[in-house]
């Protein structure tokens, strides 16, 4: 999880107030020194956390709660609330068709991030291009072609070529037919005025309707002055923090950024092309203090599964009552589309209070075994684990190279599990609502 120190430092803040038995200002005191040690531990910057606490804690003992609002319900949405408007730095990236312009030091990750942008526009449905004007780094066009490779996109570069704004030019015409061109520029280790120049150049001559700064959250509240010193050089529009999985740096750059009132667009949270965030406040915040991302989750499923017309089959057959081993596959297959166990679960309300109790990399390794377990079974048997037993269990165990007990654990897994669907699809409205909603509202339930 992104910040995952932070996230769990200020939930235990917020603990702090949902299980008193009264508010009180000691109460708020003592949680407002917890939010500062958590902040500060984050590299946020000390004068931000005193002028943030200092609101929070007028906000939580001067202002009276709403309607219908209780005295822990009012502090928790003021510290909610100014966590968020200490990073809300306005509207995301739009999903249109245009040029970007990525700029950045060296090793910040700019060209990785060109390949998780292309991405992220070709899944929203766009022809994409990307343009290698990085004519300095010697890797730099292999490196964009590979990850041009890798997320289907076209990558157009004169390896050799030292005329940057000619090959943005000639790339430009190239992708006429496209719909959203990616330009990845050349970086130094500092920003150097014939770098300066060279990016006004090419910006002369790309037109992009976004200039997208990639810096390392790495750096922390450097991030801002960074930030600062390239929008006076070429005006820019947006940033993109890379490297946020778990750095004890990353509030800190965020907060710097946002500072600067830089709209941060995206996250880069991890190694993975996938590993891409679009930047939310409200969102991001939200999951921090355990309230979970229902709507990000939603989005990441339709993103991953939307066509897979077994993952919507298998979704029927649980929704009705028939619930098989293949069914229980493909659902297990469609978990680990959506990416690490951990991420989808932190989308999930109320499931950091189960953090401590889950061990999520042996969970994912015991999905990863049992899939490898049905491998070695029959249709029959996927279809009717009953008939599991005896000789067929030790038969499927050699097959998986797993002992009979891990055999035995997953049919006994199954039958917990559809047992608990038969409970939550007992509620025979409930179950036509959702059914409706899958567009399976025509079955017999």
């Amino acid at each position: 999880m992104v910040l995952e120190g932070l996230g769990k430092s200020l939930r235990n803040a917020i603990g702090r107030i949902t299980g008193a038995t009264n508010i009180d200002e000691q109460l708020v005191d003592d949680v407002v020194k917890d939010l500062q040690r958590a902040l500060l531990t984050a590299d946020v910057n000390v004068q931000m956390v005193l002028e943030l606490t200092k609101r929070i804690k007028s906000r939580a003992m001067d202002e009276k709660p709403e309607a219908g609002e209780g005295p822990k319900e009012h502090v928790v949405k003021v510290i909610y609330k100014e966590l968020v408007n200490l990073l809300d730095n306005g509207e995301g990236l739009k999903m249109e068709p245009q040029t970007i312009m990525m700029v950045g030091l060296y090793g910040q990750g700019k060209t990785t991030s060109c390949g998780k942008l292309a991405l992220v526009f070709s899944k929203k449905g766009f022809r994409v291009g990307m343009i290698a004007a990085d004519v300095h780094r010697p890797a730099a066009y292999d490196q964009l072609k590979q990850l041009g490779e890798k997320v289907g996109v076209d990558v157009y570069g004169e390896p050799g070529a030292k005329d940057a704004p000619g090959v943005v030019k000639r790339g430009l015409e190239h992708f006429k037919d496209k719909k959203v061109i990616i330009v990845d520029t050349s970086g130094r280790h500092a920003l150097e005025s014939d770098l300066i120049q060279e990016l006004k150049d090419v910006a002369a001559v790309a037109k992009p309707k976004e200039r997208l700064l990639v810096l390392d959250s790495q750096v922390g509240q450097q991030a801002g002055p960074q930030a600062d010193a390239f929008h006076k050089a070429v005006g820019v529009t947006g940033v993109i923090l890379t490297k946020m999985d778990g750095t004890a740096k990353g509030g800190g750059a965020l907060s710097a950024v946002a500072k600067t009132n830089a709209r941060i667009v995206f996250l880069g949270v991890g190694e993975h092309i996938r590993d891409f965030e679009p930047f939310n406040a409200n969102k991001f915040i939200s999951r921090l203090l355990g309230m979970g991302d229902l709507s990000s989750l939603a989005e990441l499923a339709k993103r991953e599964l939307e066509g897979n017309e077994e993952v919507e089959d298998a979704s029927k057959n649980i929704m009705s009552g028939r619930f098989t081993l293949k069914d229980m596959y493909t659902q297990m297959e469609a978990v680990s589309k959506m990416g690490p166990l951990q991420k989808v679960m932190n989308l999930i309300p109320g499931m950091n209070k189960m953090e401590d109790k889950i061990n999520y990399e042996e969970s994912q390794a015991r999905l990863k075994r049992y899939r490898v377990i049905m491998d070695s079974m029959t249709d029959a048997e996927m279809d009717d684990p009953r008939s599991i037993k005896g000789s067929r269990v030790n038969r499927i165990a050699y097959g998986a190279g797993v002992s009979p007990h891990d055999v035995k654990e997953l049919v006994k897994q199954y039958e917990q599990s559809k047992k608990t669907m038969k409970g939550f699809m007992g509620n025979r409205k409930m179950r036509k609502q959702m059914m409706k909603q899958m567009g399976a509202g025509d079955l017999d339930v």
